[in-house]
């Protein structure tokens, strides 16, 4: 069997996992697992960008307005079916991706950073000070439905993680093909030499712009799913730390492939979550040390300890 076909060997017994986990899980299981895997949704496309050499520290920009859109589509428009929503969403974010896109792909290092912290900054500044969208405290997401079918308790939270779990484990299906093809291997060639990359006839500009793109449509997908099952938004979602987050994960994943991205972002929820329990006046600084002592114990991420991912030459 080839690496790709254990690749979706895997990937598929992970699904069917993940659905017989809703039989027996609880809502507070069931919730937490929504969210480390729409994070993962945000870890494949910053795990694009890697790739080429490109940290971007602004990803909250998209996740937050993936989230707002959610909300304002049943407010505004009077949308309330999940899967319009979450279209709706990634509609808008993969469109001010494209657009913003055009100035990314002129960037690279530390100007790419912090020019995309910048953009997501102003997003949070015009929320905060936005007194219609509820400022600092946000406003409610009313639970939306699925094709009519109205949901509520614990029924909602499952259809919504089942949703998530479908929708990530499908796009790390299409991610894990795409680097197999010849403009996924273009990525690495960007990181280490540019200017060769121009010569082989590839424009590098181009294929940053698309990936960039991508990875905004999958931010907001994620920020939608999960405005739609916490039933709030706020301007935090924005907040230059969120994107922090989505930058520990790709860092701790690793530019090995998608299984580091899914690993990395339950490893995460898992030491957030258990840290606010135990340690809830220091749950940061547990956060912090914890994912500082991973990263030294694996400079190339989890990527390079799971079996069968692909590496990424240094």
């Amino acid at each position: 069997m080839s690496g790709s076909q254990r690749s979706d060997a895997g990937l598929l017994a992970l699904l069917v996992l993940f659905v017989a986990g809703a039989i027996f899980m609880p809502s507070w299981l069931m919730s937490l697992a929504a969210v480390a895997l729409a994070r993962s949704l945000v870890a494949f496309g910053l795990l694009l960008l890697l790739r080429a050499g490109l940290v971007p520290f602004g990803h909250a920009l998209y996740y937050c307005m993936g989230g707002y859109v959610a909300g304002l589509g049943t407010l505004w428009l009077g949308v309330r079916d999940t899967l319009a929503l979450l279209l709706l969403a990634g509609v808008v974010a993969g469109f001010t991706a494209f657009v913003v896109g055009f100035l990314m792909r002129r960037y690279r290092g530390i100007f790419f950073a912090m020019l995309s912290m910048a953009l997501s900054m102003i997003l949070y500044g015009v929320l905060l000070k936005s007194q219609s969208l509820g400022s600092t405290d946000g406003f409610s997401v009313a639970r939306a439905s699925f094709f009519t079918m109205q949901t509520a308790g614990l029924d909602a939270i499952r259809s919504v993680y089942l949703l998530t779990a479908v929708l990530a484990l499908l796009t790390a299906w299409g991610i894990s093909r795409y680097l197999q093809t010849a403009m996924g291997h273009v990525g690495p060639a960007i990181r280490h030499n540019e200017v060769r990359v121009e010569y082989l006839g590839y424009s590098a500009r181009r294929l940053i712009h698309i990936e960039y793109t991508a990875s905004g449509v999958f931010a907001g997908c994620a920020g939608a799913l999960v405005a739609i099952l916490v039933g709030q938004v706020d301007p935090g979602m924005g907040f230059w730390m969120t994107s922090g987050e989505f930058v520990f994960i790709a860092i701790l994943a690793g530019a090995g492939g998608v299984w580091g991205s899914l690993a990395a972002a339950f490893v995460l929820e898992a030491i957030h979550a258990m840290a606010f329990e135990y340690a809830p006046q220091y749950w940061k600084f547990v956060l912090g040390a914890t994912l500082l002592l991973l990263i030294v114990r694996f400079p190339s991420g989890l990527s390079s300890i799971l079996p069968g991912t692909r590496k990424v030459p240094a």
